[in-house]
Formats: C-alpha cells, structure tokens, sequence
C-alpha cells in the first residue's frame, strides 16, 4: 500500500465546533481506499465520540480543547489487552487537521478534514452467533499441511505475479517433491463489494479463477485469507454477513485452503463467542463441497485446541505472531508441550509460519525451527521468497528424513522429556515403533548433551539410530548417547527401539 503523507478527510457537521462524522481516505496503489473515521462531539472543552481505523475501534477516552487545538486519546479492549492511540489537530477554516503517530518508531500522520454525510463508518450491528453445535469432519489434513504463505515475506506487496512465480519455484525447486503443496495468499487481496454483496478482488489480483488455475496447473493448490470481521487485520473487506456467500465464491475460484484470521471481528465479539463464529465459516465451508482446508488465526485465545475440531477446523494457531529471530521463534516453539494431547490427524496446532530463509537467524538456528516445529507435529508454511533463496536453506526446507517426522501418519505431536538449563531433550512417537528424538542446545555456546534410553521408556538400546541432519547412520552402544550440539542448534536422530516400555 503506498503511504500518502496527507489523508483526505470529509465531515458531516456545521459550525463552529469539531462535532460531527469525519472520514479520512486514502487512495492505495491496488484501487482499493483505506478509511479512518472520527465521529466527534464536543460539549464545552471535553470531545468524546469514536475513532476507527482499519480493524480498530477505539472510544475516545481522553478529549479535549477545541477548534483551535484539541487532543485525542482513544482506547480499545482487545481481550485482557488494552490499545491506546492518540491524535492531535486545530479546525482551520472548514478543514480539520489531524496529526498522530501510529507508534514510537513511526512518522507522523497530517490528515486534513472537509465536511460529509453523517452515519458513515460506524460499526454494523452485531449479528448472534449460531447456537452451538459440531461440524462435520472435513476428512482433510491427515498430515500437517505444507506449502508456502505470503505474509512474513511480502505482507501487503503480494500479487499475482509474485504468486505465479512462487508456484513456478515451488514445482521446480524440489519443494513439491518433498510435500509442499499449498501456495497461500494471505491479506490484502480484496476489494470492496459488488451490488450482489459478492466479494471482488482488487488490481493486484484481476482474475482470481485464472490465478488458482495457473498454480492447479502446477500440480499445487492455493489458498487464501478473510477474518470473521467486517474488515481484515489490514483494514481490507471482511466476511461479516456474508460468510456462506464468501464460502461459494472461494469454491468457485478453486480455492483449496481458508485462513480465517479474527482480528476484524474482535470489536463485535468476544471471546467467548469465538467458537461459535469460527462454526459459522466451517459450516458453510463444507456446505460449498469442494474440499477447503480450514486454518483458524485466533492466537490461541480460548484455549481453541479444545474446541477447534468441533467447528471444522483442521489447524489453529496456538500463539501471537512470530518474528524472524531466535527469541521469538524459540519462545513460541518450546512453549508447545503442553498442547500435545490435542493434536490427531486432520487436527493440529499450528505455531505459526516458518521464517527459514527471512535471513533474521543463521542457518544453524533455521535447523532448529526446522526441526522443532516438526517434533511439535506443525503445519510447514514456508514464509521466505523461493524464487530466490540461497541452497542451504533449501537443503533445510527440504530435508525429507525431518518431513518425515512432521508427516509421519499417527500424528503424535512430540513432547519434552527432559530439560538441564539451556538443554532440552524431546521425544516424538513415530508409527511403525520408531521414535524421533531432539536435542536441542538453547544455549549459544557449543554444548554436550547426553540422551538416557531409559528416561525415553526405552528398555534396551535402540537396534538403530540415524541422524537426520548429516544423513548418517550412528552405532550405538550402552545405555545411553553423547554429542556435542552447536550453540542454538540441534541433533536430531530416528530410532528404533529394542524394546519399548509400556
């Protein structure tokens, strides 16, 4: 979205006072038009009214002064959290001046206000919630999906283009080979509605149909994004109101995969209506047909491991957004233990995208996220540019003995076992009696770490043992296996028991 230093802003007010409806329009480079609204009144030297902004709804909480200088400070709830945002501005003759500063780091913001229709922007009336009750199973999603997802890379840059060439890399690169298949476009892809409420795509993307044809085409499939809101996390069309109506266009599309993120819907419902809302999509998902796998982003909130399944859901997100660095992705990534009993087949907690290959940690520590999110049984979403990514990370994305433990079909997420310090060892039952086992070296100096076969439920040591990173098949002998493990790196090993406790 190109950044304009001025927001146009229209009113619905005469007067001499900053009472009235003011809207902000800025014209983005894709056709669509991002609005900010600031409906006002003004009793004396105190303002309160409402400020909305992309999917943020605050209540002016602090307002004061008046025509020839005044100060806003609006606060959301967003759960347990609070939001607070605050703007600055003086009426100059029949505009209204604003600045504000979206965070510490940001520039500011100037908008300047002319005078509109009053009503305009306010948030819909809330619809209820269905009454509760479980979806069908969909029968997709046996093993964690994989493919790649547009976000962490190219946010709102995202195109046609580039998904045309990122199917091209991916069923060229080897990546499709070793089982990743699905190529997501993540927000901003939409414009506004047609007269018939049917959801249009913006310049960015002028044939969708034609897009999902091309990356079928490959052998590949496609997916995209919308929220439960009636605008997206980036202020684009939601699918409030017009859920089953969404859900057939996708199909029409051919569309194969819905990331259905809540952060637009948050400011009409709450928490706890959240199961019932996320059932709303995964029934009408469902009723279109066509086989749609169905990624719920809500952040973990209202423990929805618990109910995830009963609403169609084939993952859920677990946590906040990742970043590319080794203290978010590790926070995130050890944090999953105790979620471990909820993930099955067609079923799985997703801790979010993978960064490997966004170039924010070294290739040692991509090994580990590689290697944890696969002990964790986790959807692999390639986040990275694959048109254009050095061998090495390749090499890591596609390491096809740890895919294997991600994809192994009982769909047992690992769990740990055993924790000294900065060391941790993790166990993951694998099908067919083997196991995959982790030893992760949190710590950033080179560490030995010793594995116990006893403490893995193990009676006898393993007939075998392969090391999954250098392709090796190791000799065991006695009741237990040293290594030496690189700081912020892992050795992760198959084996096959003599004899497992029961």
């Amino acid at each position: 979205m190109r950044i304009l230093p001025l927001l146009l802003l229209t009113a619905a007010c005469s007067g001499a006072d900053l009472t009235g409806n003011w809207v902000a329009a800025v014209s983005n480079t894709d056709g669509t038009v991002r609005r900010t609204y600031f409906n006002l009144k003004q009793e004396g030297s105190r303002i309160t009214g409402w400020i909305r902004t992309t999917q943020f709804y605050y209540l002016i909480t602090e307002g004061s002064g008046g025509p020839d200088g005044f100060t806003l400070t609006g606060t959301m709830k967003d759960g347990s959290a609070e939001r607070r945002a605050t703007f600055e501005g003086k009426l100059v003759g029949d505009e209204l001046h604003i600045t504000t500063r979206p965070n510490a780091k940001a520039p500011l913001t100037e908008m300047v206000a002319r005078r509109a229709p009053q009503g305009e922007g306010a948030m819909p009336a809330r619809i209820p919630p269905p009454a509760l009750h479980k979806v069908r199973d969909n029968g997709l999603a046996r093993t964690p999906p994989m493919g790649w997802n547009s976000w962490n890379k190219f946010a709102r840059r995202i195109d046609d283009a580039i998904v045309r060439g990122i199917a091209d890399a991916m069923a060229g690169n080897g990546m499709k080979d070793a089982g990743y298949l699905y190529v997501n476009i993540d927000d901003t892809w939409e414009a506004e509605r047609d007269a018939r409420g049917n959801i249009q795509t913006n310049k960015k993307f002028p044939d969708m149909k034609a897009l999902a044809d091309y990356v079928h085409g490959k052998g590949l499939r496609i997916g995209i994004y919308s929220s439960p809101g009636p605008t997206t996390c980036a202020g684009y069309e939601g699918s409030y109101g017009h859920e089953e109506q969404d859900a057939r266009t996708y199909a029409s599309w051919g569309i194969d995969y819905l990331k259905y993120d809540w952060c637009g819907a948050r400011n009409i419902y709450t928490d706890q209506d959240m199961q019932a809302v996320y059932q709303k999509m995964g029934e009408a998902l469902l009723a279109t047909g066509r086989p749609i796998v169905y990624s719920l982003c809500q952040y973990g909130r209202a423990e929805v491991w618990k109910w995830g399944p009963d609403v169609g859901g084939n993952l859920w997100r677990t946590t906040g957004d990742i970043r590319d660095s080794w203290d978010s992705m590790t926070k995130i990534g050890f944090g999953q233990d105790e979620l471990a009993p909820w993930a099955k087949p067609g079923h799985w907690n997703d801790p979010d995208m993978l960064e490997i290959g966004n170039d924010g940690m070294s290739d040692t520590e991509y090994k580990t996220h590689m290697s944890l999110w696969s002990m964790l049984a986790a959807p692999l979403m390639a986040g990275n540019d694959l048109r254009n990514m050095p061998a090495s990370i390749l090499e890591i994305l596609t390491n096809r003995e740890v895919i294997a433990v991600d994809q192994d079909k009982d769909g047992k997420q690992g769990r740990r076992v055993s924790q000294s310090g900065e060391q941790e060892i993790w166990l993951r039952q694998l099908s067919g009696g083997a196991h995959a086992v982790a030893l992760f070296n949190r710590a950033a100096a080179e560490a030995k770490m010793t594995v116990k076969w006893a403490d893995l439920g193990m009676r006898t040591t393993p007939h075998r043992a392969r090391d999954l990173w250098s392709h090796s098949d190791i000799k065991l002998q006695g009741p237990e296996y040293s290594t030496a493990v690189p700081g912020h790196g892992v050795v992760m090993l198959r084996v096959t028991s003599g004899g497992a406790a029961p």
